[in-house]
């Protein structure tokens, strides 16, 4: 593993205990310029592990809660006026930062959600006549609260293609949650030290894009994408009618760039079999949008993916 992953994992062990593919999803949004979606439970560290991360590399970072009554200008900023001097000015709202928590986004109307689909796309803001770049690194991580029904708005696929991977974050073993529980009790935590600047992870950033990509797993990758629209054409008649759609276009994009940042958290500079199955249920979960008779039988994406993976052939 590289030095410096290194030390930013340990320094974020100060703080958070346990959830690894939490901190790996980031890691790799980090990398390749991508935004997260995490589902699990309230309790389980998502604050934490941002606001350990921002100060981990020195980077700002703010947190939204969304609620059914919020409003494009509560994240994006307004046009505020001035009766004194009769002039406007703009106030810049909470996206205008590096790491950005949008805890229970799906608890926000659909024009809330609009206007955070373009900072996530475009990384850009609109405020009236003028349009702002948000600085790099820029990054979104999304919750989603499964248990909760009412006040809820179901955020729709457009959007969560946006979101590069959506990863299912799960409690701590016991025996995690026992040091969890006597550190917090105690405040035994230690302070989080910037153990890598700006500069250097846009460094970490180019590294990645040099890891190498043989031409079959190239074509491996992108027929793992196609085997979710056109089932049949591979063998997979059996989950045909479970699937309604299948991955876009940027599904390939993303689990391209994620089995490079896999690979080179692993510490190799080349792609492997095992580096795309690691990141390909993450990457997929979201983009899959199950036909209602796989609904009723209570049948989930994950299992749809693992059965694509388990039928193609691997280079």
């Amino acid at each position: 593993m590289n030095v410096q992953i290194n030390k930013l994992k340990k320094e974020l062990s100060k703080a958070v205990i346990g959830q690894e593919s939490m901190i790996e999803g980031l890691l790799i949004g980090l990398l390749c310029d991508g935004h997260i979606l995490v589902e699990g439970v309230p309790g389980l560290a998502k604050t934490t592990t941002i606001n350990a991360l921002s100060k981990a590399i020195g980077l700002d970072s703010k947190r939204i809660q969304f609620t059914p009554d919020l409003l494009p200008s509560d994240i994006i900023g307004a046009q505020i006026y001035n009766p004194q001097d009769h002039t406007f000015s703009i106030k810049k709202g909470p996206l205008f930062t590096h790491l950005l928590l949008a805890d229970e986004i799906n608890r926000a109307p659909a024009k809330v959600q609009s206007a955070l689909l373009e900072v996530m796309q475009e990384r850009q803001v609109t405020i009236a006549e003028e349009t702002f770049k948000l600085e790099s690194p820029f990054l979104v991580m999304a919750t989603q609260n499964p248990i909760e029904q009412e006040g809820v708005y179901t955020l729709p696929e457009a959007q969560l293609d946006r979101f590069m991977m959506k990863i299912i974050v799960q409690h701590n073993s016991e025996e995690e949650e026992l040091e969890i529980m006597r550190k917090t009790a105690n405040k035994y935590f230690d302070e989080i030290q910037a153990v890598l600047s700006v500069q250097e992870l846009r460094a970490l950033q180019e590294e990645v894009k040099k890891v190498h990509i043989d031409e079959e797993l190239e074509r491996y990758m992108v027929q793992i994408i196609v085997a979710t629209r056109e089932p049949a054409r591979f063998g997979l008649e059996s989950i045909a009618e479970n699937i309604m759609f299948g991955a876009s276009p940027r599904a390939s994009i993303d689990l391209y760039k994620s089995a490079k940042a896999k690979a080179f958290l692993r510490g190799n500079d080349f792609v492997t079999p095992a580096d795309i199955g690691y990141v390909a249920h993450n990457i997929l979960r979201h983009r899959i949008v199950l036909s209602y008779e796989a609904r009723a039988k209570g049948i989930t994406a994950d299992e749809i993916i693992s059965a694509v993976i388990e039928t193609l052939p691997i280079p």
